[in-house]
């Protein structure tokens, strides 16, 4: 179980670093990436903080490979691909941006910024277009099947596009709390519920696995 969208009490969430390690390790992970909530004003800040930690992970929490990423929150479409670049100088191993999502006013081209700009991940991506679908397959962009409650409303429309343009998908919690990290099998059926056969799912978190390197 490889997790490439989970949040610390250092944007929304309620567990800090430790125990959310603890917590995912506790449930079979293997990998996680933290992807707190950012923008221009705190992404160098949070990245210092979580590389810090990550430094240190591997010592505390045996068999889990834990990476620091961010999730680009609520940017002005104009400013993401600059802040993608900028997550990754700054060492992030993994940019997520906050698509546009049915139950946020994200601002509308928020997603085809994200894919425009080369992002690792759109995240939650609502009520993607076609167009914008297309374009994730192309520049390599993965859409995310998510395990949050209300981002997840849009699943199966993001699945059924994805798999018909041959574009990659991820799965992401979007974990903020205790309980809201799945282990495999619930991931599982998270990836099935949004009309992936079983393979297909078995793929999808063999993909996320790509991120931490050989096992």
């Amino acid at each position: 179980m490889y997790d490439l969208h989970t949040h610390s009490y250092h944007s929304d969430g309620v567990l800090g670093l430790a125990e959310l390690s603890r917590r995912c390790s506790m449930v079979g992970y293997k990998g996680l990436v933290i992807t707190d909530h950012c923008d221009s004003s705190n992404l160098e800040e949070l990245l210092n903080r979580v590389k810090r930690f990550c430094e240190t992970a591997a010592e505390n929490f045996a068999g889990l490979k834990i990476l620091p990423g961010c999730e680009l929150t609520h940017v002005p479409p104009s400013r993401i691909p600059k802040l993608v670049e900028d997550a990754r100088d700054l060492g992030a191993a993994l940019v997520l941006v906050h698509g546009e999502t049915v139950v946020e006013p994200v601002a509308p081209g928020t997603n085809s910024a994200a894919i425009g700009s080369g992002a690792d991940v759109l995240a939650h991506p609502g009520l993607i277009s076609q167009t914008d679908v297309q374009l994730a397959a192309k520049n390599g962009v993965r859409l995310e099947i998510s395990g949050r409650k209300g981002h997840s409303l849009t699943n199966g429309h993001v699945a059924k596009r994805a798999l018909h343009h041959g574009t990659r998908l991820s799965f992401g919690s979007d974990g903020h709390a205790p309980g809201d990290y799945p282990g495999e099998e619930m991931a599982i059926n998270i990836l099935k519920g949004a009309g992936l056969t079983q393979g297909q799912a078995d793929e999808v978190l063999a993909a996320n696995a790509e991120f931490f390197g050989p096992a």
